[in-house]
């Protein structure tokens, strides 16, 4: 736990970026785990789903849906999905080894990038 501080700023730097684009777990927090803290990549999802737990977004979405700008009923249903899904991802997850995780990761990143830049 010696980089206290710097678990910190990394957690800042995502809710920085979550609140304002949307994203910060998976795109942020879990591949700076695994290149900058050296942790595997099972370990790296599994703390992120860990820190996710408690209504991290809260104050983001609460901002966002002051504006008119939240779907609570397609929130709903994604979360419903998510709850379930992420059980069966995770079974999924650990049976694989952790170099195959990591690439698999990596070329979601990659083709969801790639479709957001140059597709509509």
């Amino acid at each position: 736990m010696e980089n206290i501080v710097l678990y910190i700023l990394l957690g800042l730097l995502a809710g920085i970026f979550s609140g304002l684009i949307g994203i910060g777990g998976g795109i942020i927090i879990v591949p700076a785990l695994v290149i900058l803290f050296g942790l595997t990549q099972h370990q790296a999802q599994g703390t992120t789903l860990a820190l996710m737990i408690p209504p991290i977004g809260i104050l983001a979405a609460w901002t966002y849906y002051k504006q008119g700008n939240v779907d609570i009923k397609i929130a709903v249903l994604i979360a419903a999905g998510f709850f379930f899904g992420s059980l069966l991802g995770a079974k999924i997850s650990i049976g694989l080894p952790d170099a195959v995780l990591q690439r698999v990761f990596g070329a979601a990143l990659l083709l969801i990038s790639l479709k957001m830049i140059f597709l509509k």
